[in-house]
């Protein structure tokens, strides 16, 4: 494998590629275009989307020769709803990654928690970009939207659909604890969507079924402007893999931390656009 900066990378590339068209008798591309981004006509066929690629399959040459919709014949949409997703900042009960849903356990911000939400505010504030907040009912999330909405002279409004995950007897446990005690079902809640924590809890399909109507609510809400959705972790996944329609199990290969902020936008059409995830520069 090829160690050492980008640029040691690439002109060691570019020698090995000029040998082989050499070789072959072929031409050289330009050492600078070996890691550009193809433009959309130089996109493979199956990495087109799903809707750009139906427009034209079956159609005769004239339907083929018809505007379509995609890159660079799409609509003009106009400004999309853009959810800006502040996780809520630490609570005693975030180091130790314990349980903590919406099933009795409502803990307040650490005095750690309360620096991330007061840097969340100065970054918004700094940002300008936020017109209007909506939060989770519970405590943390509240206590940090409080912190930014007091910088930016605006009102937090509740949304029920917003909150954690009712985690029934796993609450304020551990994983370890969860394991030990509940070992089939946190087996079994780990292999499907539609199981639920044991005692009551919420399965994932549940999450995802209020989480996707509280995001039509907003959108509709919201269509054109910036709005802070200050919530937890399995809301902002869930609406992230609702984004990129990425199947249920993507729920645990995302790392969401204390006070991230995340980005995605919903235009007129349906379609949405993931534009960042677990950034935390604004808590360095």
């Amino acid at each position: 494998p090829t160690t050492g900066p980008p640029g040691d990378q690439a002109a060691g590339v570019a020698k090995a590629r000029a040998a082989l068209a050499a070789a072959r008798g072929a031409a050289v591309p330009a050492a600078d275009t070996l890691f550009s981004v193809p433009e959309p006509a130089d996109v493979p066929e199956a990495a087109v989307p799903e809707t750009v690629a139906s427009d034209t399959a079956g159609s005769s040459p004239e339907a083929a020769g018809s505007p379509q919709t995609g890159w660079g014949s799409a609509p003009d949409l106009g400004a999309p709803a853009t959810l800006v997703l502040l996780r809520h900042g630490e609570t005693a009960l975030t180091p130790e990654k314990r349980f903590s849903g919406s099933g009795g356990t409502d803990p307040e911000l650490s005095a750690t928690g309360r620096g991330q939400a007061e840097r969340a505010a100065e970054h918004f504030a700094a940002l300008g970009a936020v017109q209007d907040i909506v939060s989770s009912p519970l405590r943390r999330c509240r206590e940090t939207a409080a912190a930014v909405a007091a910088r930016l002279g605006l009102d937090v409004r509740i949304d029920e659909g917003l909150r954690e995950t009712d985690f029934g007897a796993w609450e304020g446990l551990t994983f370890a604890e969860v394991r030990e005690r509940y070992g089939d079902d946190l087996t079994a809640w780990l292999a499907s969507p539609d199981t639920a924590p044991t005692g009551g809890g919420e399965s994932f399909a549940e999450v995802t079924e209020r989480v996707a109507a509280a995001r039509d609510r907003i959108v509709a809400r919201y269509a054109g402007r910036t709005v802070l959705l200050v919530t937890h972790v399995t809301p902002i996944k869930t609406l992230v893999r609702l984004a990129l329609g990425a199947p249920p199990e993507s729920l645990f290969r995302m790392e969401l931390s204390a006070a991230s902020i995340s980005t995605v936008a919903h235009y007129g059409d349906g379609n949405a656009s993931v534009r960042l995830l677990n950034d935390t520069s604004h808590l360095r």
